[in-house]
């Protein structure tokens, strides 16, 4: 296990620095700080989602899931050259779309990030997600990272999507389609 925080606050980024796990400094608006400190940001989102929902909701196990492997994702991101994301969790997010997609009309327009309160939370989370996705790309482009975390984070928005509009129709909301000017 890993190293226990007994002290909150430790005063070594008060030099705008923070340490990776591998012991490294770097400032703390680098490309690796700003990719994990994304797919941080990205699960809060996803707990603010699940606190939408109901505790017996069939999405809940997923997004419990997805909250631990963003986790790992944020270690993967946190020390260089690791890789904790395996191809078996974006085979599980491909099942889990397509099951929830099954039973969905086909989309003809855009849509709107609508659709009652608990839709709306997950159009928020696929934003992040996508902006994850950005930072960990930019990211990669100077330094090695696995080609799977990039991966699990376009799943992981298409997930999302697909959530919300399952999420607009079982909350009694509607999917607001885009209105071309």
């Amino acid at each position: 296990m890993g190293h226990r925080l007994s002290k909150i606050y430790t005063k070594t980024g008060d030099d705008g620095t923070t340490g990776l796990g591998d012991g490294s400094r770097v400032a703390k608006d680098s490309l690796r700080v700003e990719a994990y400190g994304t797919v941080d940001e990205l699960n809060s989102f996803i707990g603010l989602l699940r606190a939408e929902l109901t505790a017996n909701h069939h999405m809940e196990t997923i997004l419990s899931k997805i909250q631990h492997e963003l986790f790992d994702l944020g270690g993967e991101l946190c020390i260089p050259n690791f890789i904790l994301i395996k191809e078996e969790a974006i085979s599980r997010l491909e099942q889990a779309i397509d099951a929830l997609n099954e039973d969905l009309p086909p989309l003809k327009d855009f849509i709107l990030p609508a659709g009652g309160k608990a839709a709306s939370t997950c159009h928020i989370a696929r934003s992040v997600c996508r902006r994850a996705e950005r930072r960990v790309f930019s990211l990669s482009q100077q330094e090695q990272i696995s080609p799977l975390a990039l991966q699990y984070l376009n799943r992981l928005s298409d997930y999302l999507f697909v959530a919300a509009r399952v999420l607009a129709r079982e909350h009694g909301g509607t999917e607001v389609l885009w209105q071309r000017s």
